[in-house]
């Protein structure tokens, strides 16, 4: 399995709604991000899909090193140059 692009180094903060469904991009290299465009199909790592309780403001991982995606756990402090 592909290694997925790190994106960015720090999370994605974005307001998310309780209820609906989110595609995260779990590869990397969508143009959308952190949203799932399709990009996947060519790295052979597949979207996260998720949901929420609650309206508010979450951080989503933008290195794709979290132990828990979507949602960043801070691993991207970690990560070399």
């Amino acid at each position: 399995m592909a290694e997925p692009h790190i994106a960015q180094k720090k999370p994605y903060v974005v307001e998310l709604e309780p209820g609906k469904e989110y595609w995260y991009c779990a590869c990397g290299h969508s143009n959308d991000q952190p949203w799932c465009d399709g990009s996947h199909k060519a790295y052979g790592l597949s979207p996260v899909s998720f949901t929420v309780d609650e309206k508010k403001k979450y951080g989503l991982c933008g290195c794709r090193h979290s132990k828990n995606l979507p949602f960043c756990d801070g691993t991207h402090k970690t990560l070399g140059e």
